[in-house]
């Protein structure tokens, strides 16, 4: 048999087919299964949005190619409300569109970094992000975040690794966190755009939940008021959990006029444009439903509240963190390590969330439960789900 990619066969397998896989065994003893595995909006589309899919979905337009970056009209409306949000000039000529916000960082990887560079990644990490620097054999160097500091990366400790004797090519910020739902304040946001400035290293801003920090957390930085950003900052942003269309994959890359002339390469060979007839409904969408979808932040709020309450009432477990659609729970000493307890939470008690090494090293203590997609009857279940452990 011919060999195949050492790199793809390197990488790790996705992380929720396996977790899902462990349900597989549950025989319903504890009630239906919850799965709190995957961050999905736990509501359906706004109707009128469905109604404008539909619509795009069989037009003569959406069915031809579209342009590499993106329907002009997206981008601008895109723009606009970057704008108002960050309360900064952002341009349609800043914006690009990609089909779904992985493939957007995968992209901005294969134009910032080649096989043998180095990236570093916070941890706990998103496991994609982890992914597809292996894919491209680009090294993620671990920058550890503790649950005393909040999971917020220490700029001392950054600053050693962007300094250190190899270059670093970019650093990957995600805020809020995904697996931790931690928020990082815009100064020390700042601070690590100064440090990255300094090194020579680019800044990657993954803000893919941003729509679910609360308004005395917004805007969440300053940097788009500087207007040297485009010179060493790249943002990454997905429709998907706004506007509850993860099927739809529409994710977007603001970025400076330099890289985005190497971008437009990326983009015309690896998906030559993102799906026409979605992004002709999220241009509608995006001043359209701004109530609806501050009201799915309040939806957000309350999840997350009920899960606080439904952990306050487990001895033995203590949640470490929370925000926008997760939470990152330690698992009570003397228990076994992460990995063995979720599978058997899956296969015995029918609660499937993802165990910490999932998420990079040193968080074989910890599970990640994502509440966005459940109810809050289904929230309140959890502490019995979790009782046995």
């Amino acid at each position: 048999m011919p060999s195949l990619s050492p790199q793809i066969r390197t990488t790790g397998a996705p992380p929720i087919p396996a977790a899902r896989a462990w349900a597989a065994r549950y025989d319903g003893r504890a009630g239906p299964a919850i799965d709190l595995t995957q961050a999905v909006p736990g509501y359906p589309p706004h109707p009128d949005l469905l109604a404008h899919l539909a619509e795009a979905a069989g037009s003569r337009a959406a069915a031809g190619y579209g342009p590499i970056d993106g329907e002009p009209a997206l981008r601008e409306a895109l723009a606009a409300d970057m704008a108002g949000f960050y309360g900064a000039p952002i341009a349609a000529a800043d914006i690009a569109v990609t089909a779904g916000c992985n493939l957007a960082f995968s992209m901005v990887m294969t134009v910032l970094a080649a096989p043998g560079d180095r990236v570093v990644l916070p941890t706990p990490w998103y496991f994609n992000h982890r992914m597809a620097l292996a894919m491209q054999g680009i090294a993620a160097i671990a920058l550890p975040c503790r649950a005393k500091d909040g999971f917020l990366p220490d700029p001392d400790h950054l600053a050693a690794l962007l300094h250190g004797n190899a270059p670093v090519r970019a650093l990957v910020l995600v805020t809020p966190n995904n697996p931790t739902g931690a928020v990082m304040p815009p100064a020390l946001i700042a601070r690590c755009a100064a440090l990255c400035r300094g090194a020579g290293a680019w800044l990657v801003l993954d803000e893919t939940y941003r729509d679910f920090l609360a308004p005395e957390q917004s805007p969440p930085h300053g940097l788009f008021g500087d207007a040297a950003w485009r010179d060493g900052v790249i943002h990454l942003y997905s429709f998907s959990k706004a506007y509850c269309v993860p099927g739809h994959r529409v994710g977007a890359i603001a970025a400076g006029g330099a890289f985005r002339v190497e971008l437009l390469k990326a983009l015309d060979t690896m998906q030559i444009c993102a799906p026409r007839s979605a992004q002709a409904a999220l241009t509608w969408a995006i001043a359209a439903l701004r109530d609806w979808r501050a009201g799915n932040r309040a939806v957000m709020a309350e999840r997350a509240e009920a899960f606080r309450r439904a952990a306050s009432q487990l001895p033995g477990w203590r949640l470490d963190a929370l925000g926008a659609y997760f939470a990152y729970l330690r698992i009570p000493a003397g228990d076994p390590d992460a990995v063995a307890v979720a599978e058997r939470l899956a296969a015995e008690r029918g609660l499937l969330g993802l165990p910490g090494p999932f998420f990079g090293p040193g968080q074989e203590r910890y599970v990640r439960l994502a509440f966005a997609n459940a109810e809050l009857s289904a929230i309140g279940q959890v502490p019995a789900r979790l009782a046995p452990f």
